[in-house]
């Protein structure tokens, strides 16, 4: 029967933090396809690490030019309203560990430790931002992209896309589409449309009209307001957790340019790992460590919520 050598203590940490190096540049390629954040919400990274707060300004442009006499002095002027913001810095932190056995295990085999447990820890960092980004956190204070304060709310013209024809859906999208560009004169266009998974299914499988072949999703694509204004195509997406964002736990459209002068959110400190350190008698551990201030969106006037369809 073959027994299993036993490291000491500062064997298993010598082996251990040799491994380190391989298993986090392992697990720092890994990408997440189904992590919605980076592709919704420009992320910005450039603040100091260890900042308490960031503080951005949300904006609104005002004035308009005019006719003017040759010999006038009171000529029309632009401004911008500014409102200051301070958006606070929380640390938080996922890590991972392995155990003796294992450690001994992989040491007498001649094996590299798993990389299984740090990729649950960067899955977790990547899962708890996205969670933060959308939704917000209460517990600190943060709103997310589905319910920022400031951003005006309104109630779809037809709603119930359960019962609603292809021209009436067609009629809610275009609308928020309009309604938003309206609230900045039309100097900014939404590219962006976020829906309930559960809507976007269902345009995605929904036929324009009984004898054609094309559904109301990629019909949209190609007419829309914002696509017909500009040449660009509009992204539409479909996400978990809009079902019930809206006024009265109904279902919430979001119209929105996807732009960092708009929205953004402040990761001063992306999740990193920290140096391995033992734990207990039998236990070594790698911590993990991120902080992040939550999303700020700039410009409400070009985010619009569309309640009710």
């Amino acid at each position: 029967m073959s027994r299993i050598h036993l490291l000491d203590a500062q064997a298993a940490l010598g082996f251990v933090v040799s491994q380190t190096t391989y298993i986090e540049r392992q697990v720092n390629e890994i990408v997440y396809p189904d992590i919605q954040y980076p592709q919704l919400i420009p992320v910005d990274t450039s603040a100091p690490e260890w900042i308490k707060t960031v503080t951005f300004y949300s904006a609104d442009k005002v004035g308009k030019a005019d006719w003017v006499n040759g010999n006038a002095d009171d000529l029309p002027l632009a401004s911008t309203e500014r409102s200051k913001f301070e958006s606070n810095v929380h640390m938080a932190a996922i890590g991972y560990g392995y155990g003796l056995e294992e450690i001994s295990q992989a040491q007498m085999l001649g094996l590299n430790l798993t990389a299984d447990d740090a990729a649950a820890a960067r899955r977790a960092y990547e899962e708890f931002v996205d969670r933060v980004a959308l939704a917000g956190d209460s517990s600190k204070g943060f709103s997310g992209l589905f319910n920022y304060p400031g951003v005006t709310a309104g109630s779809a013209v037809t709603g119930d896309w359960a019962t609603a024809t292809a021209d009436q859906i067609l009629a809610d999208v275009n609308t928020a589409l309009t309604v938003q560009a309206q609230g900045t004169l039309f100097t900014a266009f939404s590219d962006t449309l976020l829906m309930p998974y559960a809507k976007f299914l269902l345009i995605a499988t929904r036929k324009v009209n009984q004898d054609g072949l094309e559904s109301i999703l990629t019909y949209l694509q190609k007419n829309n307001v914002y696509t017909a204004s500009t040449g660009r195509p509009l992204t539409i997406r479909g996400l978990n957790g809009l079902d019930t964002a809206g006024a009265g736990g109904t279902a919430r459209m979001i119209s929105y340019r996807r732009d960092p002068s708009v929205l953004k959110m402040h990761i001063p400190m992306p999740h990193r790992f920290r140096p391995v350190y033992q734990a207990g008698p039998l236990r070594w551990e790698v911590p993990g460590i991120f902080r992040l201030g939550g999303v700020d969106i700039r410009r409400p006037a070009e985010v619009r919520y569309t309640d009710g369809i």
